[in-house]
């Protein structure tokens, strides 16, 4: 039976860059991201429900939903935010736990699951080790802020709609540090990746 390993951190913190370079190194990565995606695609159950709750004025021309307009009503209104979770969260565990069996069937000893609320949505059950990013917060505001274009309190707003890094660093197995570049990251993940004797 293989293993599952989850990867965590925050917004801008750098968690895509490390698995992305986790699949570098060759492994299976299973993206909550890309599930998130996945079950609101036109069609699929998720899609209906976040439809039925949030109306039609979301959709784009192409009937897809607009995540933009979607993130501009859940970041400000904890009630919607907490109601849109409710319907997309069981759904993409679901799809990510279907993912990672398939994975492991085919004899994959470690699959990665990326997921960035492992903590604030209690998902440790899913995952036996959890390895979590880190930066300091006003790293992560710069980042956000250049990456996505925000004001400095929209993305204070997208920063703060999470559990804080440094309360995660207490619940993680082990901790890279990504205030620096990224080579001494991945010199970081590849440390903790022998240690667990997974490389």
């Amino acid at each position: 039976m293989g293993q599952i390993i989850g990867i965590t951190g925050g917004i801008a913190s750098g968690k895509s860059s490390v698995s992305q370079y986790i699949k570098e190194l060759g492994f299976q990565v299973v993206d909550a991201d890309v599930a998130s995606r996945a079950v609101v695609e036109p069609g699929e159950d998720a899609y209906l429900q976040v439809v039925k709750a949030f109306g039609e004025d979301l959709l784009c021309p192409d009937g897809s939903i607009d995540r933009t307009k979607l993130g501009s009503i859940i970041f400000h209104d904890q009630e919607k935010r907490l109601l849109l979770n409710s319907i997309v969260h069981p759904a993409v565990r679901n799809w990510m736990r279907v993912e990672t069996e398939k994975a492991l069937a085919t004899g994959v000893e470690t699959v990665f699951m990326d997921i960035p609320l492992l903590f604030e949505s209690k998902l440790t059950f899913m995952v036996e080790k959890t390895l979590l990013i880190y930066v300091d917060e006003s790293v992560q505001l710069e980042r956000l802020m250049n990456r996505n274009v925000l004001t400095k309190s929209d993305a204070l707003a997208r920063i703060r709609s999470q559990m804080p890094l440094k309360d995660k660093k207490a619940l993680a197995d082990a901790i890279v540090d990504n205030n620096g570049d990224i080579e001494e990251t991945k010199k970081q993940v590849e440390e903790v990746l022998k240690k667990w004797n997974i490389l």
